[in-house]
């Protein structure tokens, strides 16, 4: 199977299969989705999908943001894992968002990077999100799952899978080959005990082909 044919069947397989995959993040604006991202680093989105609400309910812009401080919100974000850094990245980056950006989440990779809290993962989540963009977010279940389904082939990084995958995608699908991947990985081809005999993408899998072989 030639690589063009491996994308063609994983992309077919989610058009059919989950043509309206999206974030499991729950948002009202791409300030929220900014907020929500940031929380979700090295956290389920599940387990940011309980605190936000409370964090959305008083600070439901970067104005409002903007003008907490870390004893103010910290109480609001404890319950997210690294919650000293993470309160301190969202006051920093609510008031970088009014001092440079007029209030005004950016939809630039370029300019996202610049905001406190925001790597390049997470400004390639704002942007395929929000704006649809043809950017790659690389988590740990885009890593894991696209390296077993040989889409990637020793990528050793993540920006190096990010490059595979922008590289042999089609554009108008790689913002939501994002979620294909994610969702895949979360439920289906999860680290341990992988579900293989309920995976549609066995026709590809080079994890199930050296699995069955070993």
């Amino acid at each position: 199977m030639t690589k063009k044919e491996r994308y063609r069947f994983f992309t077919d397989y989610f058009l059919e299969h989950a043509p309206d995959a999206e974030t499991e993040l729950l948002y009202d604006d791409p300030f929220q989705l900014l907020v929500a991202v940031i929380l979700s680093a090295q956290c389920t989105d599940k387990r940011v999908n309980l605190t936000t609400p409370k964090i959305f309910e008083k600070y439901p812009d970067a104005v409002a943001m903007s003008k907490a401080t870390f004893e103010e919100l910290f109480p609001l974000v404890k319950s997210i894992s690294y919650p000293n850094n993470k309160t301190k990245h969202l006051i920093g980056m609510a008031r970088m968002l009014l001092d440079k950006f007029n209030g005004q989440v950016p939809m630039t990779v370029d300019e996202l990077v610049q905001l406190p809290g925001v790597g390049r993962k997470t400004a390639n989540v704002i942007t395929s999100v929000v704006d649809n963009q043809p950017n790659m977010a690389v988590d740990t279940h885009v890593f894991r799952v696209s390296a077993r389904l040989g889409l990637t082939t020793n990528a050793k990084t993540p920006l190096a899978a990010e490059k595979q995958l922008i590289k042999n995608l089609p554009a108008p699908y790689v913002h939501i080959a994002h979620h294909w991947l994610i969702l895949h990985g979360r439920y289906i081809c999860t680290a341990r005990k992988p579900r293989c005999s309920e995976c549609g993408l066995n026709g590809i899998c080079k994890f199930v082909k050296k699995t069955l072989e070993s």
